[in-house]
Protein backbone atom coordinates (compact mmCIF):
# COMPACT_ATOMS: atom_id res chain seq x y z
CA UNK A 1 0.00 0.00 0.00
CA UNK A 2 1.16 3.51 -1.06
CA UNK A 3 1.65 6.36 1.02
CA UNK A 4 -1.42 8.16 -0.90
CA UNK A 5 -3.74 5.11 -0.03
CA UNK A 6 -2.84 5.34 3.93
CA UNK A 7 -3.97 8.72 3.93
CA UNK A 8 -7.11 8.28 2.27
CA UNK A 9 -8.07 5.38 4.38
CA UNK A 10 -6.90 7.17 7.57
CA UNK A 11 -9.07 9.99 6.16
CA UNK A 12 -11.75 7.69 5.90
CA UNK A 13 -11.16 6.09 9.34
CA UNK A 14 -11.47 9.75 10.81
CA UNK A 15 -14.72 10.78 8.62
CA UNK A 16 -15.89 7.51 10.75
CA UNK A 17 -14.80 8.35 14.44
CA UNK A 18 -16.67 11.98 14.28
CA UNK A 19 -19.57 10.23 16.38
CA UNK A 20 -17.81 9.09 19.45
CA UNK A 21 -18.55 11.46 21.87
CA UNK A 22 -16.12 14.18 22.91
CA UNK A 23 -14.26 14.06 26.04
CA UNK A 24 -15.18 16.19 29.09
CA UNK A 25 -12.54 18.71 30.44
CA UNK A 26 -10.63 20.07 32.41
CA UNK A 27 -7.91 17.02 31.82
CA UNK A 28 -4.86 17.39 34.21
CA UNK A 29 -1.70 15.69 33.04
CA UNK A 30 0.66 14.55 35.50
CA UNK A 31 4.52 15.00 33.61
CA UNK A 32 8.07 15.50 34.26
CA UNK A 33 7.99 18.80 35.68
CA UNK A 34 4.51 18.72 37.44
CA UNK A 35 1.20 18.90 36.09
CA UNK A 36 -0.67 20.84 33.94
CA UNK A 37 -4.96 21.57 33.68
CA UNK A 38 -6.22 21.71 30.37
CA UNK A 39 -9.58 23.57 30.95
CA UNK A 40 -11.50 23.05 28.15
CA UNK A 41 -10.89 21.47 24.51
CA UNK A 42 -8.35 23.45 23.03
CA UNK A 43 -8.46 24.87 19.44
CA UNK A 44 -5.47 26.60 19.19
CA UNK A 45 -2.82 24.07 19.24
CA UNK A 46 0.98 24.45 19.12
CA UNK A 47 3.22 21.07 18.46
CA UNK A 48 6.73 21.92 20.01
CA UNK A 49 7.58 17.94 19.34
CA UNK A 50 9.11 17.29 16.54
CA UNK A 51 7.15 14.74 15.29
CA UNK A 52 3.28 14.65 16.75
CA UNK A 53 2.16 16.87 14.18
CA UNK A 54 0.73 13.76 12.64
CA UNK A 55 -0.46 12.38 15.58
CA UNK A 56 -2.75 15.58 15.76
CA UNK A 57 -3.33 15.47 12.08
CA UNK A 58 -4.41 12.23 12.03
CA UNK A 59 -7.22 12.90 15.07
CA UNK A 60 -8.67 15.89 12.72
CA UNK A 61 -6.64 18.54 14.95
CA UNK A 62 -4.61 21.33 12.43
CA UNK A 63 -2.11 22.49 14.87
CA UNK A 64 -1.28 25.96 14.45
CA UNK A 65 2.26 25.91 14.27
CA UNK A 66 4.51 22.91 14.29
CA UNK A 67 8.02 22.71 15.21
CA UNK A 68 10.35 21.61 12.00
CA UNK A 69 12.26 18.55 12.17
CA UNK A 70 14.18 18.50 8.72
CA UNK A 71 13.33 17.80 5.35
CA UNK A 72 12.12 19.79 2.44
CA UNK A 73 8.81 20.25 2.99
CA UNK A 74 7.39 23.86 2.57
CA UNK A 75 4.65 23.00 5.63
CA UNK A 76 7.17 20.74 7.57
CA UNK A 77 5.54 17.19 7.45
CA UNK A 78 6.32 14.45 5.42
CA UNK A 79 4.23 13.43 2.42
CA UNK A 80 1.85 10.47 4.73
CA UNK A 81 0.44 13.40 6.68
CA UNK A 82 0.26 16.19 3.80
CA UNK A 83 -3.08 15.43 2.35
CA UNK A 84 -4.40 16.01 6.04
CA UNK A 85 -3.57 19.74 6.32
CA UNK A 86 -6.37 22.30 5.84
CA UNK A 87 -6.62 25.40 3.66
CA UNK A 88 -4.99 27.37 6.86
CA UNK A 89 -1.61 25.87 6.37
CA UNK A 90 0.75 25.95 10.20
CA UNK A 91 3.31 28.24 10.95
CA UNK A 92 6.68 26.34 10.94
CA UNK A 93 8.50 26.86 14.37
CA UNK A 94 12.24 26.51 13.21
CA UNK A 95 15.90 26.47 15.29
CA UNK A 96 15.43 26.91 19.00
CA UNK A 97 11.85 27.71 21.13
CA UNK A 98 11.29 31.41 20.60
CA UNK A 99 9.11 32.05 23.80
CA UNK A 100 7.97 35.55 22.01
CA UNK A 101 7.03 34.04 18.64
CA UNK A 102 4.84 31.11 20.22
CA UNK A 103 3.44 33.82 22.51
CA UNK A 104 2.28 36.45 19.68
CA UNK A 105 0.50 33.24 17.98
CA UNK A 106 -1.69 32.95 21.20
CA UNK A 107 -1.79 29.08 21.41
CA UNK A 108 -4.32 27.55 23.72
CA UNK A 109 -2.44 24.50 24.43
CA UNK A 110 1.30 23.99 23.81
CA UNK A 111 1.99 20.21 23.24
CA UNK A 112 5.42 18.91 23.70
CA UNK A 113 5.89 15.58 24.58
CA UNK A 114 8.73 15.15 22.40
CA UNK A 115 10.42 18.22 22.06
CA UNK A 116 13.55 18.46 24.94
CA UNK A 117 12.01 21.37 26.56
CA UNK A 118 13.87 22.22 29.55
CA UNK A 119 12.55 23.44 33.06
CA UNK A 120 12.78 26.94 32.44
CA UNK A 121 11.40 26.69 28.94
CA UNK A 122 8.33 25.20 30.37
CA UNK A 123 7.91 27.63 32.90
CA UNK A 124 8.16 30.24 30.39
CA UNK A 125 5.42 28.64 28.26
CA UNK A 126 3.15 27.93 31.03
CA UNK A 127 2.80 31.26 30.98
CA UNK A 128 1.29 31.23 27.86
CA UNK A 129 -0.83 28.30 27.78
CA UNK A 130 -0.92 24.82 29.27
CA UNK A 131 2.30 22.69 28.50
CA UNK A 132 2.12 19.04 28.13
CA UNK A 133 6.09 17.81 28.12
CA UNK A 134 6.68 14.13 28.69
CA UNK A 135 4.51 12.20 31.12
CA UNK A 136 5.49 11.64 34.58
CA UNK A 137 8.39 8.32 34.11
CA UNK A 138 9.57 9.46 30.88
CA UNK A 139 12.60 11.47 29.94
CA UNK A 140 13.23 13.65 26.60
CA UNK A 141 12.58 11.47 23.51
CA UNK A 142 11.30 8.36 25.73
CA UNK A 143 7.88 7.86 25.14
CA UNK A 144 6.44 5.10 23.00
CA UNK A 145 5.02 6.33 20.16
CA UNK A 146 1.59 4.22 21.52
CA UNK A 147 1.48 6.77 24.71
CA UNK A 148 2.11 9.85 22.60
CA UNK A 149 -0.30 8.80 20.31
CA UNK A 150 -3.12 7.96 23.11
CA UNK A 151 -1.92 11.20 25.28
CA UNK A 152 -2.73 13.22 21.97
CA UNK A 153 -6.10 12.11 21.90
CA UNK A 154 -6.32 13.00 25.90
CA UNK A 155 -5.58 16.43 25.83
CA UNK A 156 -7.46 17.28 22.71
CA UNK A 157 -10.58 15.61 23.66
CA UNK A 158 -10.03 12.72 21.36
CA UNK A 159 -8.98 9.69 23.56
CA UNK A 160 -11.54 7.10 22.14
CA UNK A 161 -10.55 8.13 18.80
CA UNK A 162 -6.64 7.82 19.14
CA UNK A 163 -6.91 4.37 21.61
CA UNK A 164 -8.90 2.88 18.41
CA UNK A 165 -5.86 4.25 15.91
CA UNK A 166 -3.59 3.05 18.51
CA UNK A 167 -5.46 -0.46 18.60
CA UNK A 168 -5.22 -0.97 14.69
CA UNK A 169 -1.77 -0.39 14.20
CA UNK A 170 -0.91 -2.53 17.48
CA UNK A 171 -3.54 -5.38 15.77
CA UNK A 172 -1.40 -5.20 12.56
CA UNK A 173 2.09 -5.80 14.53
CA UNK A 174 0.77 -8.20 17.07
CA UNK A 175 -0.33 -10.44 13.27
CA UNK A 176 3.30 -9.61 11.95
CA UNK A 177 4.62 -11.00 15.25
CA UNK A 178 2.64 -14.28 15.17
CA UNK A 179 2.99 -15.06 11.56
CA UNK A 180 6.91 -15.00 12.42
CA UNK A 181 7.50 -16.58 15.55
CA UNK A 182 11.58 -17.08 13.99
CA UNK A 183 11.88 -13.33 14.66
CA UNK A 184 11.11 -13.24 18.53
CA UNK A 185 14.19 -12.95 20.41
CA UNK A 186 16.12 -11.87 17.45
CA UNK A 187 18.30 -9.01 18.36
CA UNK A 188 17.68 -5.36 15.94
CA UNK A 189 20.18 -2.65 16.36
CA UNK A 190 18.84 0.64 14.49
CA UNK A 191 22.70 2.46 13.85
CA UNK A 192 23.15 6.08 12.34
CA UNK A 193 26.00 8.20 10.86
CA UNK A 194 26.05 11.67 12.10
CA UNK A 195 28.80 13.88 12.59
CA UNK A 196 31.83 12.05 11.33
CA UNK A 197 31.08 9.01 13.64
CA UNK A 198 28.47 6.01 13.92
CA UNK A 199 26.08 5.50 16.32
CA UNK A 200 22.69 3.60 17.55
CA UNK A 201 19.40 4.11 19.35
CA UNK A 202 18.67 2.69 22.55
CA UNK A 203 15.75 0.76 23.71
CA UNK A 204 14.05 4.19 25.22
CA UNK A 205 13.92 5.37 21.81
CA UNK A 206 10.95 5.62 19.38
CA UNK A 207 12.27 3.40 16.99
CA UNK A 208 13.65 0.20 18.67
CA UNK A 209 10.70 0.42 21.28
CA UNK A 210 8.17 -0.19 17.69
CA UNK A 211 10.74 -2.78 16.72
CA UNK A 212 10.29 -4.55 19.85
CA UNK A 213 6.73 -4.78 19.20
CA UNK A 214 7.76 -7.10 15.98
CA UNK A 215 9.99 -9.75 18.32
CA UNK A 216 12.78 -7.67 17.82
CA UNK A 217 15.04 -6.60 20.75
CA UNK A 218 17.74 -4.38 21.50
CA UNK A 219 21.25 -5.74 22.61
CA UNK A 220 21.80 -5.04 26.37
CA UNK A 221 25.56 -4.23 25.49
CA UNK A 222 23.79 -0.82 23.52
CA UNK A 223 21.82 0.12 26.31
CA UNK A 224 25.15 -0.53 28.63
CA UNK A 225 26.76 2.00 26.89
CA UNK A 226 24.24 4.27 26.16
CA UNK A 227 24.25 5.51 30.35
CA UNK A 228 20.87 6.31 32.19
CA UNK A 229 18.09 7.89 30.00
CA UNK A 230 20.03 8.36 26.87
CA UNK A 231 18.13 7.63 23.83
CA UNK A 232 21.22 7.43 21.43
CA UNK A 233 24.47 6.39 21.86
CA UNK A 234 28.12 7.03 19.64
CA UNK A 235 30.34 4.37 18.60
CA UNK A 236 33.85 4.31 17.84
CA UNK A 237 34.90 3.29 14.34
CA UNK A 238 37.64 0.86 16.20
CA UNK A 239 34.82 -1.03 18.35
CA UNK A 240 31.48 -1.64 16.46
CA UNK A 241 30.67 -4.89 18.34
CA UNK A 242 27.65 -3.27 20.25
CA UNK A 243 25.86 -3.64 17.09
CA UNK A 244 27.08 -6.75 16.07
CA UNK A 245 22.95 -7.66 16.26
CA UNK A 246 21.17 -10.45 13.98
CA UNK A 247 20.30 -7.27 12.01
CA UNK A 248 21.50 -3.97 11.35
CA UNK A 249 19.35 -1.31 10.27
CA UNK A 250 20.96 1.33 8.49
CA UNK A 251 19.57 5.26 9.05
CA UNK A 252 22.13 6.73 7.22
CA UNK A 253 22.07 9.57 4.34
CA UNK A 254 23.15 8.93 0.65
CA UNK A 255 26.29 11.10 0.80
CA UNK A 256 27.52 8.40 3.76
CA UNK A 257 26.55 5.36 2.62
CA UNK A 258 30.19 5.32 1.40
CA UNK A 259 31.96 5.85 4.71
CA UNK A 260 29.87 3.58 6.11
CA UNK A 261 30.42 0.95 3.48
CA UNK A 262 34.19 1.69 4.20
CA UNK A 263 34.05 1.27 8.10
CA UNK A 264 37.33 -0.70 8.99
CA UNK A 265 35.58 -3.41 11.30
CA UNK A 266 32.12 -3.27 9.53
CA UNK A 267 32.90 -6.39 7.82
CA UNK A 268 33.62 -8.02 11.41
CA UNK A 269 29.65 -8.03 12.14
CA UNK A 270 27.95 -10.84 11.80
CA UNK A 271 25.16 -8.87 10.23
CA UNK A 272 27.34 -7.67 7.18
CA UNK A 273 28.87 -11.31 6.50
CA UNK A 274 25.28 -12.86 6.26
CA UNK A 275 23.80 -10.30 4.85
CA UNK A 276 21.59 -9.09 7.34
CA UNK A 277 21.73 -5.24 6.95
CA UNK A 278 19.04 -3.51 5.62
CA UNK A 279 19.39 0.01 4.75
CA UNK A 280 16.08 2.43 5.15
CA UNK A 281 15.95 5.27 2.88
CA UNK A 282 14.93 8.68 3.49
CA UNK A 283 11.43 8.61 3.75
CA UNK A 284 11.69 4.70 5.20
CA UNK A 285 14.44 6.47 8.09
CA UNK A 286 11.92 9.22 8.52
CA UNK A 287 8.41 7.41 8.92
CA UNK A 288 10.11 5.36 11.19
CA UNK A 289 11.97 8.01 13.17
CA UNK A 290 8.05 9.91 13.10
CA UNK A 291 6.29 6.75 14.54
CA UNK A 292 2.81 8.69 14.14
CA UNK A 293 -0.39 6.90 13.71
CA UNK A 294 0.51 8.39 10.46
CA UNK A 295 3.57 7.05 9.56
CA UNK A 296 3.77 3.54 10.75
CA UNK A 297 1.07 1.96 8.52
CA UNK A 298 3.64 3.06 5.85
CA UNK A 299 6.72 1.91 8.15
CA UNK A 300 4.79 -1.74 8.45
CA UNK A 301 4.46 -1.70 4.64
CA UNK A 302 8.07 -1.02 3.69
CA UNK A 303 9.78 -2.64 6.46
CA UNK A 304 8.17 -6.11 6.83
CA UNK A 305 9.67 -7.48 3.61
CA UNK A 306 13.14 -6.04 3.88
CA UNK A 307 12.97 -7.48 7.76
CA UNK A 308 11.80 -11.43 5.91
CA UNK A 309 14.67 -11.40 3.49
CA UNK A 310 16.98 -10.00 6.21
CA UNK A 311 16.53 -12.80 8.92
CA UNK A 312 15.28 -15.45 6.20
CA UNK A 313 17.92 -17.90 7.57
CA UNK A 314 19.55 -17.65 3.97
CA UNK A 315 22.48 -15.36 3.50
CA UNK A 316 22.20 -15.78 -0.06
CA UNK A 317 18.94 -13.81 0.03
CA UNK A 318 19.59 -10.29 -0.98
CA UNK A 319 18.13 -7.26 0.78
CA UNK A 320 16.22 -5.18 -1.80
CA UNK A 321 17.13 -1.91 -0.58
CA UNK A 322 20.95 -2.69 0.48
CA UNK A 323 21.58 -3.75 -2.97
CA UNK A 324 20.25 -1.26 -4.74
CA UNK A 325 21.92 1.49 -2.44
CA UNK A 326 25.60 -0.61 -3.15
CA UNK A 327 26.00 -1.52 1.04
CA UNK A 328 26.02 -5.45 0.13
CA UNK A 329 28.85 -6.92 1.42
CA UNK A 330 31.59 -7.96 -1.46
Amino acid sequence: MGIKSIVVSIGIIVLGVNSLLADEFPVTVEHKYGSTTIVSEPSRVISLSYQNHDNLLALGVQPIAIRYWYGDFEFGVWPWAEELLGSEKPVILKGDINIEQIAELKPDLIEAMWSGITQDQYDLLSKIAPVVPPLKGYEDYGMPWEKIAAETGVIVGKSEEADAKVEEIESRMAAIRKNHPSWEGKSAAVAYYWSDAPGAYTSSDIRPQFLANLGLITPKKIDDVSGPNAFAIKLSPEDLSPIDTDIVIWFIEERNVETVKNLALRPTLNAYKEGREIYADPTLASAFSHGSLLSLPYVLDQMVPLIESAIDGDPLTLVSSTEEIGLLAE
